[in-house]
């Protein structure tokens, strides 16, 4: 396994490389001087190129470029060209806040969509499969800006019973956690429900009904572990995006983590900020797909890493 994990870490360094290029090239190609965006408009050209000039903007390309992934490999993602403050002590400031949003997330998703996933299989074509992947299709549907804004509307205004925005406790994450653990719970539902189903035709699942287990039995015991399989590369990704930064979801409820940042760093231009979030965001999602395979070997024992 040890292999395993040091083949799939070498395949990433190219990805890693390929996405922070991309990032680079587009971020230059975009008209707009972020200098000029610092500055009032009175300000003299002299000004403009000498600060330019103080930011290493003048420099060709290429070394920028090779002096970001320098850097990045250290720790070190520069200044903010907005805020004036390294990008990794911003990062980490803004980690928190994205990583109990998604952690509250992922949990809702998983506790709505599994159980929601098994008994839609169990009661295929009943009511309750056609409520539960109803359910499920509108939350799969429905953008998360206008679930976003109905929750808001209906909870925080009509109701008053949780806060509109911000991030000053736990109570702030409820509205924001169903609204996005919602989205990510319809596709959970939807892949359980399918995953159990073609794995309840297989012969041994009709010999242990015919051993005398209890369909209970049946279905936690030999049917729910293998047709997690494809269900837990779903939750990685999901937690791996979540953890990257939910950037509308931040956005509308005011949370002060890394996808609201990284919009602030596009309208802003300030591309050390957004390099230093696209980098993160993509190991975020390497190490998902990584952890995702490594639970492979457990839920299912005939894997095997060589």
């Amino acid at each position: 396994m040890l292999k395993y994990i040091i083949k799939k870490v070498l395949i990433s360094i190219p990805i890693i490389l390929g996405v922070a290029l991309t990032t680079f090239i587009l971020l230059n190609v975009v008209p707009g001087d972020p200098v000029s965006l610092m500055m009032k408009e009175h300000i003299s050209s002299d000004v403009v190129a000498r600060v330019r000039a103080q930011m290493h903007l003048d420099d060709p390309a290429y070394i920028r470029f090779f002096r970001f992934l320098f850097g990045a490999l250290h720790g070190d993602f520069g200044i903010s060209y907005k805020l004036d403050r390294p990008v990794s002590s911003l990062l980490l400031e803004a980690f928190p806040y994205t990583l109990a949003l998604s952690v509250t997330a992922a949990l809702v998703s998983w506790i709505i969509g599994i159980p929601a996933g098994i008994l839609s299989a169990v009661k295929k074509y009943s009511f309750l499969d056609n409520f539960f992947m109803g359910f499920s299709l509108l939350g799969v549907s429905m953008p998360v800006f206008w679930a976003a804004l109905i929750f808001q509307y209906i909870f925080s205004l009509k109701l008053g019973i949780l806060p509109v925005s911000g991030f000053e406790g736990p109570q702030y994450l409820i509205m924001p956690a169903i609204v996005l653990g919602w989205s990510s719970a319809g596709t959970i539902a939807r892949l359980t429900r399918s995953s159990l189903l073609e794995i309840m035709k297989n012969d041994y699942i009709r010999t242990a009904r015919a051993k005398g287990l209890s369909e209970i039995k049946v279905i936690f015991n030999n049917a729910l572990k293998n047709s997690l399989l494809p269900v837990v590369t779903v939750m990685a990704l999901q937690v791996a995006g979540l953890l990257s930064g939910a950037v509308i979801t931040e956005s509308v409820f005011g949370i002060p983590g890394i996808g609201r940042i990284s919009v602030n760093a596009i309208q802003n231009r300030d591309m050390p900020l957004l390099q230093g979030s696209v980098f993160l965001t993509t190991v975020l999602v390497i190490l998902g797909n990584l952890a995702a395979d490594l639970l492979y070997s457990y839920l299912d024992p005939r894997i095997k890493y060589n």
